[in-house]
C-alpha cells in the first residue's frame, strides 16, 4: 500500500487537504486566466444522469449552430472528443482549466461542464460562473468519502449557490433543499414540477413524450432518460433556443458511448452495455427492461477503495432483477478482488440466489462475458454493467486495456 493510500483512509485526511486543494485550483486559474469566464458555462450534478444529460444539450447546441464544449466522464472537447481515460468526471482542477482554455481557443461560446460532488468540496471550479446548474437526482453514493447523504447533498449544493439559474428535478426528495439554495429556478419532471413530462412512450428504440408545447423524441431507452432529455431541453430553452432546435437537436443523437449501448452483432439475443454502478443506476436499468420476455443475465462487480457498503445491496438487486448473476472484476485497484466480490455474493445469495446454479462468480471480466453469452439463449437479455465506456480496468499492478464493448463485439464473433 502507497503512503498516499494509506493516508487517504485517514478520517480527517479529505479535510486535512482541502486548504491544499484551494491553492492548487487558484493557481490552476490564474495560469490559464480564469479562461471559463466569457464562456456560458451550465454546469450537471447528481448521482445518475449527468453524462447522458450533458451529451444530450452539448448536441442540442451543437446542432443549432452554437459551438459548443463538452466536458464528461467519457469524453471532452468540441466537435472531434478526445476520451476521458482517468476514470474521473471532473478532473483536477490543473487539467480542467487547461482544458477549459483549449476549448476556449477553439471559438466556443457554451461549455457543458459534469460536475462531481468531489470536485465542489475540492474548489475544483473555483472560478467557473456558472450560468445554469442543472439537478438530476441523488441517491446513496461516494460515502466512502462524504461519510453521510447529509454532506454529499450539501457538497453538490454549492453548485446551485453559485448558479444564476437552477433547473432541478421535482420528483426527487432533495429538490426542496436545492430549491432554498438557488437563485432562481424551476422544476420539472414525471410526476411534479412546473415543466412535467405527458404521454410518455417508452421502448426499446427510444422514449417519446410532450412538456409544454414542446414534442421531444429521443433514441435513448429508459424512463430516466425521460428525466435526463427534459432537463437538457430546459437548459437549451433557458438559453433561448426554439422548439425546433431543440426538437431536432436530441432526435439527432443517436447515442451516448456507455449509456444502454445495444450491441448487435446478429446474435439471437440482446446485449446491453451500461455505466451503471450504483444502486439507483441499476434499479434504473433494470425498470427500463422490465418488459423483455426471455432470461436477464447480469455482468457486474465492483470498484475497489470505493463505498463497500454498497457491495451487498447490489448484489442483491441483481438477484431481485435477474434470473443469473454473473459476479466479476472491475476497476479492483489494490484492493482484493475476491474480497470485493464476497459483498454481491452474499447480498445476492441473500436474495436467493445460489452459488453455481444461478449466481456465478468469474473474476476475469472478459471470461465472465463468454459465460454470460454461453449461458444465454435465443431472446435472452445480458446486461454487461458497471464499466461502460471505460477504456481500461484498473488492476493492482495498474491499468490494463479493457473496453465493455469492444469484447462484448470480439466475443460475440467468436
Amino acid at each position: 500500500m502507497s503512503l498516499k493510500t494509506a493516508l487517504e483512509k485517514l478520517p480527517f485526511y479529505n479535510t486535512a487537504v482541502l486548504p491544499y486543494h484551494y491553492a492548487q485550483s487558484l493557481v490552476a486559474g490564474v495560469k490559464n486566466g480564469w479562461p471559463a469566464k466569457k464562456l456560458h458555462v451550465i454546469g450537471v450534478t447528481g448521482t445518475n444522469g449527468k453524462t447522458t444529460t450533458c451529451f444530450m444539450l452539448w448536441h442540442i447546441l451543437n446542432q443549432a449552430g452554437k459551438k459548443t464544449g463538452l466536458m464528461t466522464t467519457v469524453a471532452w472537447g468540441i466537435e472531434d472528443l478526445e476520451p476521458e481515460l482517468g476514470h474521473m468526471t471532473t478532473v483536477d482542477a490543473l487539467t480542467l482549466n487547461k482544458r477549459i482554455k483549449a476549448i476556449k481557443n477553439q471559438g466556443a461560446e457554451y461549455l457543458v461542464l459534469e460536475v462531481t460532488s468531489h470536485a465542489l468540496a475540492e474548489f475544483r471550479t473555483l472560478g467557473i460562473p456558472f450560468e445554469i446548474a442543472i439537478f438530476t437526482n441523488l441517491t446513496h453514493e461516494h460515502l466512502d468519502y462524504h461519510k453521510t447523504i447529509a454532506k454529499y447533498r450539501e457538497a453538490k449544493g454549492k453548485l446551485f449557490k453559485k448558479a444564476d439559474f437552477s433547473i432541478l428535478n421535482a420528483d426527487d426528495p432533495s429538490c426542496k433543499y436545492y430549491e432554498k439554495l438557488s437563485h432562481k429556478y424551476i422544476t420539472y419532471g414525471i410526476k411534479n414540477g412546473q415543466n412535467q413530462a405527458k404521454n410518455i412512450k417508452l421502448d426499446v428504440s427510444g422514449v417519446k413524450y410532450s412538456c409544454g408545447d414542446m414534442k421531444i423524441e429521443t433514441k435513448i431507452p429508459g424512463e430516466f432518460n425521460v428525466y435526463n432529455s427534459l432537463a437538457a431541453c430546459l437548459a437549451a430553452k433557458q438559453l433561448g433556443l426554439s422548439n425546433d432546435q431543440i426538437e431536432n437537436g436530441i432526435k439527432t443523437l443517436e447515442s451516448v458511448e456507455g449509456r444502454m449501448n445495444i450491441i448487435d452483432e446478429g446474435q439471437p439475443f440482446t446485449v446491453i452495455v451500461d455505466y451503471a454502478h450504483a444502486p439507483d443506476a441499476l434499479e434504473k436499468v433494470f425498470d427500463s427492461v422490465a418488459g423483455h420476455k426471455g432470461k436477464v443475465i447480469s455482468i457486474h462487480g465492483g470498484a475497489g477503495r470505493r463505498d463497500p457498503s454498497t457491495r451487498p445491496i447490489r448484489g442483491a438487486i441483481l438477484a431481485k432483477y435477474s434470473d443469473i448473476v454473473i459476479i466479476t472484476e472491475d476497476d479492483s485497484r489494490d484492493e482484493d478482488p475476491e474480497k470485493i466480490a464476497e459483498g454481491f455474493i452474499k447480498g445476492a445469495e441473500k436474495h436467493g440466489k445460489v452459488l453455481g446454479k444461478d449466481l456465478f462468480k468469474e473474476l476475469d471480466r472478459e471470461k465472465a462475458i463468454k459465460l454470460a453469452f454461453e449461458k444465454a439463449a435465443p431472446g435472452d437479455l445480458v446486461l454487461i454493467l458497471g464499466k461502460g465506456h471505460e477504456k481500461t480496468i484498473l488492476r493492482a499492478d495498474g491499468p490494463h486495456d479493457f473496453e465493455d464493448i469492444k469484447v462484448a463485439k470480439k466475443l460475440l464473433h467468436l
